[in-house]
């Protein structure tokens, strides 16, 4: 069984505050054991693409990363900041962020789907590509107790990205996200679930919650989702963290009664 765990809060613009909150949950979680540490997407900053370019570092040097790696080392543990903005040559990138248990980082990465979308909600209008920059790669991290897909929020929606990661050998899914209060009340739980049945492997959702400071709201309900596609734990809508044991083995029990990964016709185009 390994331990971990989830972080569910509510961002703001206010950087101190968000990284004070996450400090002291992350503090209090290593005291229960958990290993591996998810925040959510826009932990460290959620506010107006002035916030987020103001606040973006270069990927290894900035006192956000070195203040979340120092704490990954402190409570001795794989600590996922679910993203923070990153700045490169080619713009700002909300960028997931992977420390190992000696501070060092280990993996990134950048979220592939932007969420340009009008949802029916007091914000109405998002369009991310107007303050980030996509990513170009899919990416996996190994660790000593699981291999880490990673993916970010809107990227639930896009289940080939999903099928590349389970045929790398993953066998936990990684899902930091802000889903909107209306979007996650209609689509989120589902669309979990259904990554975790079709790919066989463990979800670990972790959400944004509640209203944000401009009125932005957020709905929570993080979640632990089993190979069999099941809930095993979930949370409300309020700040607060959840501790789960997962057992690995059950990946390869389900894999191995139905492996649908050997069954796909789908390896190579098919001619029609």
């Amino acid at each position: 069984m390994e331990r971990v765990a989830l972080v569910q809060m509510t961002s703001g613009p206010d950087v101190a505050q968000n990284l004070a909150y996450i400090e002291q949950q992350v503090t209090a979680l290593a005291k229960e054991g958990a290993k591996l540490v998810i925040t959510p997407e826009n932990c460290v900053v959620l506010g107006g693409r002035a916030d987020y370019h103001h606040h973006a570092e270069p990927l290894g040097d900035g006192w956000i990363q070195s203040k979340m790696a120092n704490l990954a080392k402190e409570c001795q543990l794989w600590l996922v900041i679910g993203s923070m903005p990153i700045r490169t040559e080619n713009g700002v990138t909300t960028t997931c962020v992977v420390f190992d248990p000696q501070g060092q980082r280990i993996a990134h990465y950048d979220k592939l789907h932007m969420f340009d979308v009008d949802v029916a909600d007091g914000h109405s209008r998002y369009r991310e590509s107007e303050t980030f920059t996509p990513g170009d790669k899919i990416v996996s991290v190994e660790t000593p107790m699981a291999h880490l897909g990673l993916t970010i929020c809107y990227d639930v929606r896009f289940p080939q990205l999903y099928s590349e990661l389970a045929k790398r050998g993953v066998n936990v899914l990684l899902v930091p996200a802000a889903f909107t209060a209306v979007t996650g009340k209609a689509h989120w739980e589902a669309l979990l679930r259904a990554r975790a049945i079709e790919t066989q492997c463990w979800v670990l959702a972790v959400n944004q919650c509640g209203v944000h400071p401009g009125g932005r709201e957020t709905w929570g309900h993080s979640m632990v989702i089993s190979p069999w596609g099941e809930v095993v734990a979930s949370l409300e809508c309020e700040p607060q963290s959840l501790v789960v044991d997962i057992d690995l083995n059950q990946v390869n029990e389900v894999r191995t009664a139905m492996p649908v990964l050997s069954h796909t016709r789908f390896h190579n185009q098919l001619i029609v």
